[in-house]
């Protein structure tokens, strides 16, 4: 894919289109570099990054939002890792503590007990795809790099523990994400004076902080935190201008998998049901080159991105 065109866009929402030959001169007074837009993406993890991946979402949890309790047994949890493998999961990624609105923090240890079976459990029985960890806290990452994690998913974006930059040095990848607050306050009403430009500019800040840490660009993935302190008018906001991030030079990944947004436009009060809304959320930001679609529904995402993969193969 390439682009012979960009967009400016500045805190007072003025959007203009421009020829992309203007990129070097926005160099020189701050903006993104042209090596950052258009430098061939480094694989991560073994996963080439000039196609999309799917990550399976693995709530080891009791109350997370829309599959809360269901894979909180270990035995369980590592059967349906291993599922989602099959179904075509790229990547795992293991969460011991609920990060939806309103939920209470889970100490750390209490945590560790959740996610570490589940870890070794897919180790043991030769999970191909790698593994994340989901978590906020610089002991419960260490421990699960230790048992075979790979990625370091960190919704605070290395924030919230003072730990965290040194653990994600020793991650073979580390993903970070913007939110604004923490999941007990981050919806109750979520402002900004412009939200994409304002989640932009904090993850560049992280990604610097990281960098300063000793971690590489190039092992760096960005979430810009669909649902984390944002109102239905940020969420979509920031679904239309996804491809701003990639002004960030590194892989994005989106994370819109039956969150309450899609279920308040398509009018699906349960999670669970949510797939349909979902699936047209994730397609729409692989239209604007999000390499990673972190899912609950890996089966039926698959199939849909096969199905948009033989399209744009044959547009082009």
């Amino acid at each position: 894919m390439g682009f012979t065109e960009i967009e400016i866009m500045d805190r007072h929402g003025t959007r203009e289109i421009v020829p992309a030959a203007v990129v070097p001169t926005l160099e020189e007074t701050g903006g993104p570099t042209l090596s950052q837009l258009t430098k061939k993406r480094t694989p991560l993890l073994g996963l080439p990054m000039d196609r999309p991946h799917v990550m399976g979402v693995l709530n080891v949890t009791p109350d997370s939002f829309s599959d809360g309790g269901q894979f909180d047994n270990g035995a369980r949890a590592i059967e349906r890792g291993l599922e989602m493998v099959e179904e075509g999961a790229g990547l795992i990624d293991i969460g011991g503590e609920s990060t939806r609105p309103g939920a209470d923090p889970v100490e750390p240890q209490a945590e560790a007990d959740r996610v570490l079976p589940v870890i070794e459990g897919l180790v043991a029985a030769g999970c191909r795809a790698p593994i994340s960890i989901d978590t906020r806290n610089a002991g419960v990452a260490k421990q699960a790099l230790a048992a075979g994690a790979r990625l370091f998913n960190d919704v605070s974006a290395l924030s919230h523990d003072s730990d965290s930059p040194g653990v994600a040095a020793g991650a073979d990848a580390i993903c970070l994400m913007h939110a604004q607050g923490d999941p007990r306050t981050m919806q109750q009403n979520p402002a900004y004076e412009n939200v994409v430009l304002d989640v932009f500019d904090y993850l560049q800040s992280r990604i610097d902080a990281a960098v300063e840490q000793g971690v590489s660009r190039e092992r760096i993935i960005v979430d810009p935190g669909i649902g984390f302190g944002k109102t239905l008018v940020h969420n979509l906001a920031l679904l239309n201008s996804l491809t701003l991030f990639h002004g960030l030079g590194c892989p994005l990944l989106l994370g819109v998998s039956r969150k309450r947004f899609i279920g308040t436009l398509s009018g699906v009060e349960l999670a669970r049901e949510r797939v349909a809304g979902s699936i047209a959320a994730g397609l729409a930001g692989l239209d604007q080159g999000v390499q990673i679609l972190r899912v609950h529904d890996v089966k039926e995402t698959a199939e849909a991105i096969n199905v948009w993969q033989a399209i744009r193969g044959g547009a082009q």
